[in-house]
């Protein structure tokens, strides 16, 4: 089993990374936060980042382990869109406490080295319904994922910006797979 993680700040290419390692064979698993801002929307709730992000980091977490978990049981490589940590770092870019048991359910739930992290991309970067953040706020972001994999002991490297194919080929030769 290897479970893989894709971070970066929004906007940076991440999910389009994945669905083409998907369709070269791979499993992935979707970005947990898209989802849930899509379903709660859907609902009328409050419980989106930007009115409850405390509220919504509890929902993403537990969509997140439950993500893991299935993953761990297929075995195989799996690639996240997103991993544990990054609900740990969003909390602390705004300036909310992160709770003890966040850090204990990351460390009961690791993810394979390298995390790979995709760096901020103004070329490519769009708001949408979902990412509502602005450039700076996800370069801000980007910071703040790296130091949170590191201080939580992942080695971290970054996606080259390039094609979507090269990157694909990127992944490859540096996992070995």
């Amino acid at each position: 089993m290897a479970l893989y993680v894709i971070s970066g700040g929004p906007g940076a290419g991440k999910t389009t990374l994945l669905a083409a390692l998907c369709r070269a064979g791979f499993a992935g698993a979707g970005e947990v936060a898209r989802q849930l801002i899509q379903e709660q929307v859907a609902q009328g709730s409050g419980l989106v980042p930007w009115q409850n992000l405390a509220g919504f980091a509890e929902l993403a977490l537990a969509r997140m382990v439950a993500q893991h978990e299935a993953a761990r049981r297929r075995g195989g490589v799996t690639f996240f869109d997103r991993g544990i940590p990054d609900i740990i770092a969003y909390l602390e870019v705004a300036g909310l406490p992160v709770p003890p048991a966040y850090l204990a359910v990351a460390a009961a739930h690791p993810y394979q080295n390298p995390v790979l992290l995709a760096p901020p991309w103004a070329e490519i970067y769009v708001n949408d319904a979902e990412r509502w953040q602005t450039f700076a706020e996800a370069e801000a972001l980007y910071q703040a994922l790296r130091h949170t994999y590191q201080r939580l002991g992942s080695t971290v490297l970054d996606l080259p910006k390039t094609t979507v194919a090269a990157r694909v080929d990127f992944v490859r030769s540096t996992l070995a797979l």
